[in-house]
């Protein structure tokens, strides 16, 4: 014989006729699109890397400007140089793309950039990018590397930052290819 417990059926549990709200914290505001780079952005001077000469933004307003916004320490930034430098090679001669990439490295580590740039072999357009300046760029995202395509009206068609390894290259081409 078997011996079973014998139990008591329990009472179905009816939801309650009025529930209470369940309380869910309001999402986190993402920061808006970055539309048009802004005036003060345009003509910042920035120092390039290099020779100690200036640049700015607004002296490349009748090209489609490719920015990348990276650091000598970020390690995707060093793996995704060889795919932008790729597509950069792709460009050679076509006066109507500038390939900008600024770093958001301190100038004090001057010579970790300048080993970076020889090891990359990183030949975009090299400067500094001040603090305020990264800030805009980034779109107020933490995250490097940044990549930005803008077009000759000064728009940014495309603004993504991150990583995917093989996939960078065609996807900065396409964004090219749709701001020319």
């Amino acid at each position: 014989r078997v011996n079973t417990a014998r139990t008591t059926p329990i009472a179905p549990v009816q939801p309650s006729a009025n529930p209470e709200p369940e309380v869910t914290p309001p999402p986190k505001p993402r920061p808006s699109s970055l539309m048009f780079l802004p005036e003060s952005v345009l003509e910042k001077k920035i120092k390039a890397i290099d020779d100690r000469k200036t640049f700015r933004l607004a002296d490349f307003h009748d090209k489609v400007m490719v920015i990348n916004i990276w650091a000598s320490w970020c390690g995707p930034c060093r793996t995704e140089v060889p795919e932008y430098e790729r597509v950069r090679k792709d460009y050679a001669g076509n006066d109507d793309v500038e390939f900008i990439g600024l770093t958001v490295d301190d100038s004090v580590d001057a010579p970790k950039v300048a080993r970076f740039v020889r090891e990359t072999g990183f030949s975009f357009r090299l400067g500094w990018a001040e603090e305020d300046m990264a800030r805009v760029l980034m779109n107020n995202r933490g995250s490097i590397p940044q990549t930005l395509v803008i077009d000759r009206s000064g728009a940014v068609v495309s603004h993504w930052d991150g990583y995917a390894r093989g996939h960078n290259g065609s996807r900065l081409k396409a964004a090219i290819e749709n701001a020319l």
